[in-house]
């Protein structure tokens, strides 16, 4: 498999799967809600990435969306 094969499957694989956790999250706090918007904003940003064959800036955005989700759920601003 090329490269570019792999990185695309890798990032399809991780945008699915941060769809399905986003659906399950809740804001603890609505004062925070815009640390939320920004974790959807980088999965948008990674599937528009993805879908102009830009496949690194694609898996660079779905990384800092696991990124801010895992942030958050440390530090319980999401349950």
């Amino acid at each position: 498999m090329s490269l570019e094969a792999d990185l695309k499957r890798e990032t399809e694989k991780w945008t699915k799967k941060i769809e399905k956790e986003i659906v399950n999250v809740k804001l603890k706090d609505a004062s925070k809600k815009r640390l939320l918007e920004n974790v959807n904003a980088y999965v948008k940003d990674s599937k528009y990435f993805l879908a102009k064959g830009d496949l690194i800036r694609s898996f660079e955005a779905i990384v800092w969306a696991w990124s801010w989700l895992e942030i958050l759920k440390e530090m319980e601003i999401l349950a």
